[in-house]
């Protein structure tokens, strides 16, 4: 299977991840000190608004999925480079 690189996302193996975005969410998370571990916050939610590990993790816009979003920031690229 062909590798496909693009300027603002990456496949981490999971699904595609925003760079900027991610990048942004280290560096909060380096400066911020954490409330309760991972394991108080992931999982099973027992919010009706649970928060995922990875905010940045990218949507498909289209049905075709040709084109990935980003949900955080709003960035979008087309992945299909054909």
């Amino acid at each position: 299977m062909e590798k496909i690189e693009l300027d603002d996302f990456y496949n981490a193996g999971f699904g595609w991840i925003c760079k900027h975005c991610e990048r942004e969410i280290k560096k909060e998370d380096r400066d911020a000190t954490p409330k309760h571990s991972r394991l108080m916050s992931e999982g099973e939610a027992e919010s009706k608004q649970p928060k995922l590990s990875n905010a940045a993790l990218a949507r498909w816009v289209d049905k075709a999925q040709r084109t990935l979003m980003c949900p955080r920031c709003g960035i979008t690229e087309l992945a299909d480079k054909s």
